[in-house]
């Protein structure tokens, strides 16, 4: 089988003010001049839930205090809606080009 169907998704395990730890695979990454921001997903590990679920993507900022590394909501709305706009058209790009791989695929065959 060919290894172009392998796939390892980056899990973290972020935890709510109560303590409660929840899981979620990183979808990008974006650094820019203000900061560094993560969109991430909830994540589970059976496919059938993922089906179940209505997951929505969440955007974070990343900071390091200490050596540690946390993420935040973005408090200011210009700063979130920038910030989306800038993983919605990554993500746009992204599916644009998997969208021709596929299609040129199939004219090929």
């Amino acid at each position: 089988m060919s290894d172009e169907f392998d796939y390892a998704p980056e899990i973290v395990s972020v935890s709510d003010d109560d303590g409660n730890d929840y899981d979620f695979e990183v979808l990008d990454r974006i650094e820019t001049d203000d900061g560094r921001y993560v969109a991430l997903v909830e994540y589970y590990e059976d496919p059938e839930e993922i089906l179940k679920n209505d997951s929505e993507v969440l955007i974070l900022k990343v900071s390091e205090e200490d050596g540690e590394t946390y993420l935040s909501q973005i408090e200011d709305e210009e700063e979130y809606a920038e910030i989306s706009a800038l993983f919605e058209e990554r993500f746009a790009e992204l599916y644009d080009e998997e969208d021709e791989e596929e299609q040129e695929q199939e004219d090929d065959a």
